[in-house]
């Protein structure tokens, strides 16, 4: 019998998604990300790069402006609205120290009791080669959870005047296929195909569709996907970590 999915813990106030670039979030949390803000809950978005180099025919330099100004009004459609960037180069994001300070640095900053972050395994479902850089920010997140607490790993934080945050709580997994617990998407679904069409730019390149439709039947199918191991209701899904 396939395993029931659980849902997702309420007892918070907090979430801090950390991602690589924009749309990442966009493509099947954004749904969730709606009904935790409806929910009077606050969600911060921190994105590694500005996705400077995912569009062929645009040079990063005029790419990252634009997909950075595409990031800010698809987070606002869910009611995010602190977005920030670390500026690492996008599709060469290097998982290490340096990393591990910058999302540490933002936890203690915004002191979550929710981390939020994508598939962080070699691949997507054991088909597709995942990106180097999901990779080393989906690791650096779960790592950072508890650099941010200890005193003594990364203490030039603290001297910044970053006290440390051991608040953390529960990391999730997104678009992973070993989910444990999911989000009921019915009511944040339209608000999810509005945000990730806000990345139009980069959506334009990757389909010859219409716009609204591939961003509808991308969204719909993964939440119908999940809907048998949750109670016939469409979800977003994650793979939850305990701190």
């Amino acid at each position: 019998m396939t395993q029931q999915l659980e849902p997702m813990p309420t007892d918070w106030q907090r979430a801090l998604a950390v991602v690589a670039h924009p749309d990442d979030l966009e493509y099947g949390c954004s749904a969730a990300v709606a009904s935790w803000t409806d929910g009077g809950r606050e969600v911060v978005y921190l994105l590694a790069s500005r996705g400077e180099a995912g569009i062929d025919t645009i040079a990063p330099q005029e790419c990252a402006p634009l997909r950075e100004r595409e990031q800010r009004a698809s987070a606002a459609v869910v009611g995010v609205d602190t977005v920030e960037f670390l500026d690492h180069r996008d599709g060469v994001i290097e998982y290490g120290t340096r990393l591990r300070r910058d999302i540490a640095a933002a936890i203690r900053r915004h002191r979550p009791e929710l981390l939020i972050t994508l598939n962080h395994r070699d691949t997507w479902g054991g088909v597709a080669w995942n990106t180097p850089d999901h990779r080393a920010v989906g690791r650096a997140t779960l790592d950072a959870a508890a650099d941010a607490g200890n005193r003594w790993i990364f203490p030039e934080l603290t001297e910044e005047g970053l006290a440390p945050w051991d608040g953390v709580r529960w990391v999730a997994v997104a678009g992973t296929d070993r989910p444990t617990h999911a989000v009921d998407a019915r009511e944040g679904f339209e608000r999810s195909v509005e945000s990730l069409l806000a990345h139009r730019t980069y959506i334009e390149v990757l389909t010859e569709e219409d716009p609204e439709a591939y961003c509808r039947t991308f969204l719909a199918g993964m939440s119908q996907a999940a809907a048998s191991r949750f109670g016939g209701r469409p979800a977003v899904t994650f793979e939850m970590f305990a701190r």
